[in-house]
This record gives structure tokens, sequence and C-alpha cells, in this order.
């Protein structure tokens, strides 16, 4: 059913955005006249790798950097880089890996594989689903260039104020899933590209309705100051 359903949004979306997507990649070619894709290994259900394709929103080979976390003053960010990645339209193309089978509409983020060779045993668990467009993470922290600005590490940033949360947040989605909650989380992602306030506010009280841990409920509403932990074990 969920595959379905991926298939048949994905495919409807993908028309109906074809205008939009076209104009994106005409806006990002003649920025810099290279292409307008960035396609990237990132690994899938189970750990296959796959070929995740998204526009582009960094200079022509950002990814030689070494440097896998991007904060908001990232100088490797486009003027219409900022743009498509402040309203998550640089995501917008991966519809077509989910068309294809490769993803998800709603799951985990996929990693890449230097971030999943250090998983947890916990966080393993975001292997066993295919990785997704969006989930619970993908909006409670759509903010991480912001979050990790301050930091001139920004991958150690990541690490210890970003990724248990979200760690948590991916396995406790894969806990839940229906497609219920996919059209929930679907619809609260675009509430968020509207009031990023509001849709903190519905994420709180869903999270709440499925019974999640005070803790997790507590930092998702991100009104206080998140604090270096540790990875989930």
């Amino acid at each position: 059913m969920k595959r379905a359903m991926d298939v048949i949004v994905s495919l409807v979306a993908l028309v109906i955005c074809s205008p939009l997507l076209l104009l994106i990649s005409l806006l990002i070619f003649l920025s810099d006249f290279h292409s307008p894709f960035y396609v990237a290994p990132r690994m899938g259900r189970s750990g296959r790798p796959f070929s995740m394709v998204k526009f582009r929103s960094m200079v022509v080979n950002a990814d030689k950097s070494g440097v896998t976390s991007t904060s908001a003053t990232d100088r490797r960010i486009t003027p219409i880089g900022h743009f498509v990645r402040r309203y998550k339209l640089d995501e917008l193309v991966q519809l077509w890996n989910v068309l294809k089978g490769d993803m998800s509409l709603v799951g985990p983020r996929p990693n890449v594989k230097s971030g999943t060779d250090v998983y947890t045993a916990f966080e393993k668990g975001l292997l066993s689903v295919r990785p997704g467009i969006t989930d619970f993470a993908s909006i409670v922290f759509s903010d991480e260039g912001e979050i990790l600005r301050p930091y001139a590490d920004a991958d150690s940033a990541y690490d210890q104020l970003i990724r248990p949360w979200k760690s948590r947040l991916g396995v406790f989605y894969i806990e839940k899933q229906s497609i219920l909650l996919d059209f929930k989380l679907i619809w609260l992602t675009l509430v968020a590209i509207v009031s990023r306030p509001a849709a903190l506010s519905l994420i709180v009280g869903l999270l709440q309705s499925y019974g999640a841990p005070l803790d997790l409920v507590r930092v998702s509403a991100r009104k206080e100051q998140l604090v270096a932990t540790s990875p989930p074990l």
C-alpha cells in the first residue's frame, strides 16, 4: 500500500510540478552554466547504495571539500542555492527517486556512506526502510543550516546537536509508520513552508498523540537551546 501511494503521488506531483522543475533547472544552469542537478551516492534500505538526485545548490565540485554537513553561511552555497535550500525546492526532484523505488515520500532522510558506517546499533534501524523525502526530523530540523551557523566544525556540531535527535525521530517514525501518518507528515511538510512555528506546534501534538517520549517531544518543539549529547546506542 505504501509503495502504491509513493508511485501514484510522485508521478502526479512530477507532472504538476514540471513547469516549476523546468524553471528551477534553467535558473541554476544560467547562474554558472553547469548542470542544474547534483547526483550523489546515498545509502538506501538494507544499506544498499543508490544515486540520489537533487537540484544543485552549491558550486561545482563542492562535495570534494570533505565536509558533509552544511551551515547557513557555507561559502559553497550559490545565490540561487540559498533560495532553493530555504524552501526545500532542491529536494523536489527526488520525486524521481521515489518513482524509481530508491526512496519513499516519507521516511528517514538518506545518509552518506561515511555517516552510516558510524551508525550505532540503534541507528542501524534507520536502514530497515526506504529513506524518504520528509519525516518528523525533516520538519523539526528544517533550520539545520542556522543551527550549525556558529560552528567552525559543522560535522562535529551536527553529530552532537542534531544527529542524536534525528536518529530517534527516524526510528520513532519507523515504529509508528502507517499510510495515515505519512499523509499527516506530508501535510505538515507543506505547512512548514508557509509557517514553521505552526508546523512545529502540530508536530508536537502529533508526537504526543503517538506516545512519543517526553524528551523527544520537548526537543521537537524547538523552544529550548539544543544541548550536545551522544547518538542513541
